[in-house]
């Protein structure tokens, strides 16, 4: 038994021996020096994209991580606070703006609600806008913050539960104030100086600023939607003039924006007979995505009935928004809550899920899988592009 055993010892040993030599041979790490500090490209490529974490396993401390989606690495990631939404970048791509809330003791005690801004090719706070405590954390949306068309004037939605928009003026880096949108929510800008909210019974409010930032009219729309039949998300996207909301059913509702005001334009369907019979609808947190150049329409699908509207799906529908037909299924690698789609001329397609933190990279043109991002965030919601 005894030389049994010495055997197994020095088989063992004869084993490990080529590994301890090759980890001997293994050069040592060089350390960095302790001032380095590594600098983005400002402003991003276009296939940078920011995965914007609401956290719910501790919400005091909300994320942002930067992702590249040519090569999957993760660039870095900004700590964004409590309830956090998405950041939303200048359109000059010299800075992002995070509102942001913050609590004296951490989970309790005094509230600030803060616009922070942040150098992106450091990911470094440079300044911070107090603003009123009222900041929506609902469940995030695109539709919580937004600058108007020429980035003057940063948009967030409040939430108290009396509703209204705080406005800031990016260039002064100011409080500008409050406007009261009783019944109305979220923020869809509409050109420079203006953005509608949507209201409660299906109209929509649409709101002047003048060069202050101060509302100078508000005017109601008749009604736009059919809530009680056939309720539209407000997950909508903007191609050029025209908003465009998905209802339940995967009716598409456009809003243009017109010198005159907001009109309703041709409604149309995402599904023909068939898919409807097959119970295909769409869903998800950001269910839909467009690209301007190529005038399509991506959309997250799904089977299910009306209350599955926030379901993931294994499919993309795409769509030719001058005829309104399906061109393309993108099949899916894994599930799909939230989509976003690059604005250039070889765009990627990315799509997330709040319950996974895997990031899957599509060529958005022939909708070909080129890679998955593992371990991106902890509860993954919405996705914004430069």
């Amino acid at each position: 038994m005894k030389a049994i055993a010495c055997l197994g010892l020095l088989t063992v040993a004869a084993l490990w021996a080529p590994l301890a030599r090759v980890e001997a041979a293994a050069p040592p790490l060089v350390a960095d020096p302790p001032s380095a500090v590594a600098a983005l490209s400002v402003p991003a490529p276009p296939h940078w994209v920011w995965v914007n974490d609401f956290v719910f396993p501790h919400m005091p401390d909300g994320q942002a991580l930067l992702v590249d989606g040519d090569s999957g690495h993760f660039l870095g990631m900004l700590s964004t606070g409590f309830g956090f939404s998405r950041v939303v970048i200048s359109a000059d791509g010299k800075l992002v703006y995070s509102p942001e809330s913050y609590f004296s003791r951490g989970t309790r005690g005094t509230r600030t609600d803060v616009v922070t801004m942040y150098d992106p090719a450091h990911l470094a706070p440079v300044g911070e806008i107090v603003i009123p405590p009222k900041r929506s954390s609902n469940m995030p949306m695109m539709g919580n913050a937004e600058l108007t068309d020429d980035g003057r004037f940063l948009l967030i939605y409040n939430f108290t539960p009396a509703q209204s928009v705080t406005v800031v003026d990016t260039r002064s880096q100011a409080l500008v104030g409050e406007i009261e949108t009783a019944g109305c929510a979220l923020v869809y800008p509409t050109g420079p100086r203006s953005f509608f909210s949507i209201c409660g019974d299906g109209t929509l409010l649409h709101v002047h600023l003048d060069d202050m930032g101060r509302a100078t009219t508000q005017d109601r729309t008749g009604h736009m939607f059919d809530v009680a039949t056939d309720p539209v998300t407000e997950k909508g996207v903007r191609i050029g003039d025209t908003w465009q909301f998905v209802s339940y059913g995967g009716v598409m509702y456009p809003i243009r924006i017109t010198p005159d005001g907001l009109v309703a334009g041709t409604k149309w369907s995402l599904l023909a007979a068939d898919d409807r019979a097959q119970h295909w609808r769409p869903g998800g947190l950001q269910q839909l995505a467009a690209h301007v150049g190529l005038n399509r329409l991506y959309s997250i699908m799904h089977r299910g009935g009306p209350e599955t509207h926030k379901d993931p799906g294994r499919e993309i529908w795409v769509y030719d928004l001058a005829t309104h037909a399906r061109i393309q299924r993108i099949m899916l690698q894994n599930d799909a809550g939230s989509i976003q789609v690059t604005h250039d001329r070889q765009p990627l397609l990315f799509s997330i899920f709040i319950g996974s933190t895997t990031l899957d990279v599509y060529d958005a043109t022939s909708g070909t899988w080129l890679r998955s991002v593992q371990n991106v965030g902890t509860t993954p919601t919405i996705l914004v592009t430069p």
